[in-house]
C-alpha cells in the first residue's frame, strides 16, 4: 500500500499542477457552472476515452491520460461546487482553489486508502477499460441523482460518487503509467 500511496500522489501532484496553471490562465470561471454541466463535462471525457478503448484510429492526438486528468480536476471542481456553491461571477483566486483542491483531493485520498484496506487493493487487478466502465456508471448514477434533484432513499450521495471517480481516474492513471 506504501507504493500505491506514493504512485496516487504522484498522479495527484500532476493534475493539480495542470489546475493551477489553468487557474493562472482562465481564472476560476468555472465557478460559474452548475453540477450537471460539471456532470456533463466529466461525461465527455470518460466517452472518450472509452471510445479512444474501442476504436483503433484516433482523429484527435490526445490520449487516455489527459482525458483522466480532465476528470479527476472537473470532478474536483464539483465537490467544491458542492460545498461553496455556484456563483454568478469567479470568486476565487489561485491560492484559494489550490487550498480547496488540497482539502477535497485529502478527504478522497483517506476514501481511497480505507477502501484499499477492506479490498485489499482489488484494483490492480482491473483493466483499465473496467475503471473506465465503472466511471462511466459512476456518472449515471449521478445524472439520475441530479434528476431526483439530488434525493436518494437508499443510497450515497453525489459527493461519494464523485469521489470514486476521482480514485478510479487515479487509478487507470496509475495502470497506464506502469505500462510506460
Amino acid at each position: 500500500m506504501q507504493d500505491t500511496s506514493k504512485q496516487y500522489d504522484a498522479v495527484v501532484a500532476k493534475c493539480r499542477a495542470l489546475f493551477v496553471n489553468k487557474m493562472s490562465d482562465y481564472g476560476s470561471a468555472w465557478r460559474i457552472l452548475r453540477l450537471p454541466s460539471l456532470t456533463d463535462q466529466i461525461f465527455i471525457k470518460a466517452q472518450r476515452i472509452r471510445g479512444l478503448q474501442q476504436n483503433s484510429v484516433r482523429k484527435v492526438d490526445e490520449g487516455e491520460v489527459s482525458e483522466f486528468i480532465g476528470i479527476i480536476n472537473y470532478c474536483i471542481m464539483a465537490l467544491i461546487q458542492l460545498e461553496k456553491g455556484v456563483v454568478d461571477q469567479p470568486d476565487l483566486n489561485t491560492d484559494e482553489a489550490s487550498e480547496l483542491y488540497d482539502d477535497k483531493i485529502a478527504v478522497t485520498k483517506q476514501l481511497m486508502l480505507d477502501k484499499n484496506h477492506d479490498y485489499g487493493e482489488a484494483w490492480r487487478d482491473m483493466r483499465v477499460s473496467s475503471l473506465t466502465d465503472l466511471i462511466l456508471q459512476k456518472l449515471l448514477r449521478v445524472k439520475q441523482i441530479e434528476d431526483n434533484a439530488g434525493k436518494t432513499i437508499v443510497s450515497e450521495g453525489i459527493d461519494a460518487n464523485y469521489q470514486d471517480m476521482i480514485n478510479y481516474a487515479i487509478f487507470a492513471m496509475i495502470h497506464l503509467n506502469e505500462a510506460d
